[in-house]
């Protein structure tokens, strides 16, 4: 059966405003997640379905090419009053990113039988551990094409995250002293200061000419170690976030690291241990993909001007489903990505009608490139 769907605009902002009354931090998202079914089987969606981790499921159209439609359903904690004011939708999740995912939900429910066939994922604790999306991606699921649900602007389109490396490092000196003869034995807290400055300045080095989505980055962000107020500390764990360019990978940054941390340890003769707490590579779609020439045309039709394609310099669930499956993969949605997390986050509810729009678009020219290509 096909059947086409007229989504007036004020049903469509209605059903946001919906949404963002149900408050749905991370791991609590079941409401949402009953609220998005129940809506998928009005839109005349098939194969509604709710996987064993909470992420709602839901399929329509038919034919090629095959693609993902992706948004989340949990927020960051916080509660902010869902009201209207001119343009403006406050909630939580307004941007972040309860409008990305309700355009696209719209969107798909646009798709014709033998026009493509839409999978559209409302994803759990994306905020959280990305148990959603870790579960999605274990599945073998088929698809040629994916988009992401993210605040970019109407006018972006994200086709690339920096990989990332979290390293744990620990430094263990011979002995500890007591604070009032430092000089009797090496200090674990200031060698580790030592090898912090060190690794930083080497991997960061040479990238004056660098764009900052181009740029390695090597970010301490915690550090442990000492026992007492009074006693020079023996042993220091530290931790690093590394974020990776697209021109680099997890490995070559790795085999750095390891030379690194061989030559300080014998230089400043300590015992320095170090270990891979997450790996994530990083993933940039091709220009000339399909998926990225159909957005740019739909944003051409609604806005009158080219996309800006842009490079991010955080990592994101585009990277885990981009390299585990090799397709093309793109975030993009309604919404200041400014305004996530904020006390008063708020969308454009015209940012969010047009989203829509451009989104049924892309889908519109992605059937067409898609077969295209495969003639």
């Amino acid at each position: 059966m096909d059947t086409t769907f007229t989504i007036t605009p004020r049903f469509a902002v209605k059903m946001l405003e919906k949404a963002l009354r149900l408050y749905t931090p991370s791991l609590s998202e079941k409401p949402m997640a009953e609220f998005l079914a129940d809506k998928c089987d009005d839109l005349g969606f098939e194969d509604i379905h709710i996987d064993e981790v909470g992420n709602i499921i839901a399929k329509k159209g038919s034919g090629s090419p095959k693609i993902l439609l992706c948004g989340h359903m949990d927020v960051v904690p916080g509660k902010v009053k869902v009201r209207k004011e001119g343009d403006s939708l406050y909630g939580r999740g307004a941007s972040d990113a309860k409008a990305p995912l309700m355009a696209m939900l719209f969107a798909a429910a646009s798709i014709q039988n033998n026009n493509g066939s839409v999978t559209f994922v409302g994803a759990v604790d994306e905020e959280g551990n990305a148990t959603g999306i870790k579960n999605l991606v274990k599945n073998d699921m088929d698809i040629d094409y994916a988009i992401f649900g993210e605040p970019s602007g109407i006018k972006q389109v994200t086709i690339a995250y920096k990989g990332r490396l979290a390293i744990n490092l620990k430094i263990s000196v011979d002995d500890s002293a007591h604070a009032s003869a430092p000089w009797l034995s090496k200090n674990a807290i200031q060698e580790s200061m030592i090898f912090a400055k060190e690794i930083k300045e080497r991997l960061e080095s040479g990238q004056e000419k660098k764009s900052k989505g181009m740029l390695l980055t090597a970010t301490l962000t915690e550090i442990n170690g000492g026992t007492s107020h009074n006693v020079t500390p023996k042993d220091c764990v530290s931790t690093f976030d590394i974020r990776i360019p697209v021109d680099m990978n997890c490995k070559s940054v790795e085999q750095k690291i390891a030379t690194l941390v061989k030559e300080i340890s014998e230089k400043r003769k300590v015992e320095a241990f170090y270990s891979i707490l997450d790996e994530t590579e990083p993933f940039e779609a091709p220009h000339n993909s399909p998926l990225v020439r159909a957005f740019t045309l739909g944003v051409m039709e609604v806005e009158h001007s080219r996309p800006t394609l842009i490079r991010k310099t955080g990592t994101g669930d585009m990277n885990v489903i981009g390299n585990q499956w090799s397709i093309p993969v793109v975030t993009y949605g309604p919404g200041d990505p400014h305004e996530a997390h904020t006390i008063d986050e708020k969308v454009s509810i015209d940012e969010y009608l047009k989203g829509i729009e451009i989104l049924k678009r892309t889908l519109h020219h992605l059937k067409r490139l898609h077969d295209r290509k495969m003639q």
